[in-house]
């Protein structure tokens, strides 16, 4: 082969790594040959999809032969009642990463800038070098955003901030009063992106409710998803909240048909199903409290989280860590590629999941003693 395909693409692809995904329970059971395997990896629901959605899914699958709704009028009308939004202000997306490349696509162009914090979704430069535009990565503060820096970094060239809250893969916060100081501060002209990815897990007081904010600033876009709280994580179902004019933008970039008919349907029958998603609350900080528990027995530092995961910290690189874990049949993530080395992230599990990853982690460490 004599083409140089590398030099053929963007000069923002080519700055480029390919999203890491956690590791499937499928590719370690081909590896090592065991079963039993426990994935604490991907920061998925552990109570699995609800039974309203598996219902709805199921009496669609007569009807997959045909394309779904292209608007997606009926989860559209259950969103708008849900958070009392216009249908005009939804887009739907193929999860919410979907919605962030849609940003990405309508509001920036070559030269371009767009801002994020360190230690912040890895979706965020990927999205904004792939249109050829310029990353811009501000320090965080205490692994979180600081958002008077992130003001202070805005420039002419500024079209589109980042904002994760909680933050994957850290789990920290800011508060209502930050975000309003932030966005009363920030020119109307920049496009602010409020990810709220893990926001129905967040019990903290001071947390702000992103949509209830976008009519008072119509530059801001809040986008969540159905992979999370909702265990949807499969069918792929996100929307972003915005003016109407910018989710109008958003709608001519959007594919047709983005959002597949199992997803539709799931993600509307989630939306009425209060009761699982309590309880998926309840198993979250149940889950959170035991694995701090298991860390401070451990005398391991971690991030306090809001979200569904935990960073702990082993002050060495984590990696051989992991492959211990692998081997003993538990799967956790690596995140030595926001340049956290030293850290693992543990989705939270049923509780006999994270008592499994416990024991596995203390016979690791003993071992390494």
């Amino acid at each position: 082969m004599t083409c140089d395909f590398f030099a053929l693409a963007t000069q923002g692809v080519q700055g480029l790594r390919p999203y890491q995904p956690g590791k499937p329970i499928e590719e370690l059971e081909r590896e090592l040959g065991i079963a039993g395997i426990t994935k604490l990896a991907s920061n998925e629901n552990p109570l699995g999809p609800s039974d309203a959605s598996l219902k709805a899914v199921s009496a669609c699958i007569s009807e997959l032969s045909r394309y779904p709704d292209g608007n997606g009028f009926v989860l559209k009308q259950a969103l708008s009642d849900n958070l009392s939004v216009d249908l005009s202000q939804i887009t739907l997306g193929n999860g919410s990463n979907d919605v962030l490349d849609l940003i990405a696509r309508a509001f920036l162009s070559p030269g371009d800038e767009a801002i994020f914090s360190e230690f912040a979704f890895a979706v965020y430069p990927i999205a904004t070098q792939s249109v050829g535009a310029v990353a811009v990565e501000v320090p965080a503060m205490n692994w979180g955003h600081d958002l008077s820096a992130m003001l202070d970094a805005v420039t002419s060239k500024t079209r589109v901030v980042f904002l994760a809250n909680p933050n994957n893969p850290t789990g920290t916060w800011f508060s209502e009063q930050t975000l309003v100081r932030f966005m009363d501060q920030v020119s109307e002209s920049v496009i602010v992106v409020l990810d709220e990815a893990y926001f129905e897990y967040v019990e903290e007081g001071a947390y702000t409710n992103g949509v209830a904010l976008v009519t008072k600033y119509p530059n801001l876009i809040v986008t969540r998803t159905f992979s999370k709280a909702y265990g949807l994580a499969g069918l792929r179902v996100g929307y972003g909240i915005s003016h109407q004019d910018i989710a109008n933008l958003l709608n001519r970039v959007r594919q047709p048909f983005n959002v597949d008919l199992p997803a539709l349907v799931a993600a509307t029958a989630a939306l009425s199903d209060t009761d699982y998603l309590k309880k998926g609350c309840k198993v979250n900080s149940d889950g959170i409290a035991q694995l701090y528990q298991g860390f401070e027995s451990l005398q391991l530092e971690y991030i306090p989280s809001v979200g569904n995961f935990v960073c702990v910290d082993f002050k060495e690189n984590a990696q051989p860590i992991y492959d211990e874990l692998l081997r003993k049949g538990v799967i956790v993530r690596p995140v030595a590629n926001y340049k956290m080395p030293t850290f693992l992230r543990v989705s939270v599990g049923l509780h006999r999941e994270n008592e499994k990853f416990l024991i596995a982690l203390r016979k690791v460490l003993k071992s390494r003693r």
